[in-house]
């Protein structure tokens, strides 16, 4: 199985981005799936998932301004960002699990992806 993130570049404060996730070598349907971001010197923290029947959560701090979809029709998982802020900035992980439940915990997950870096700029 294979997470492949893209879409992360360099942008002003208050632009948008696309994060794109594209599975491989099996299908999520019936999985949850999740992005995770890291910012230098600091944890990997939640930021979204979705659930398999396409329900969404989100941490307190991108909530209003990011939304994740998924398209299970070529098994992929998008993180679209609005109004970004420097504080965002970090390198984005998508992830994946067996079973349904959209867990906000990183052990949780059973694959990830590579990560793309997102820098938002003042």
């Amino acid at each position: 199985v294979q997470l492949q993130a893209s879409g992360g570049g360099l942008v002003q404060a208050g632009d948008s981005l696309r994060l794109s996730c594209a599975a491989s070598g099996r299908t999520f349907r019936s999985g949850a799936m999740g992005w995770f971001r890291q910012a230098p010197g600091k944890e990997r923290e939640w930021v979204a998932s979705s659930n398999s029947g396409g329900y969404t959560r989100y941490a307190d701090s991108v909530k209003g301004r990011f939304t994740i979809s998924r398209d299970n029709t070529v098994n992929t998982v998008y993180l679209q960002m609005n109004s970004l802020k420097p504080e965002d900035t970090a390198v984005y992980y998508c992830a994946a699990r067996e079973g349904g439940y959209f867990y906000a915990t990183r052990d949780k997950y059973d694959y990830w992806g590579q990560g793309t870096l997102v820098t938002v700029s003042s």
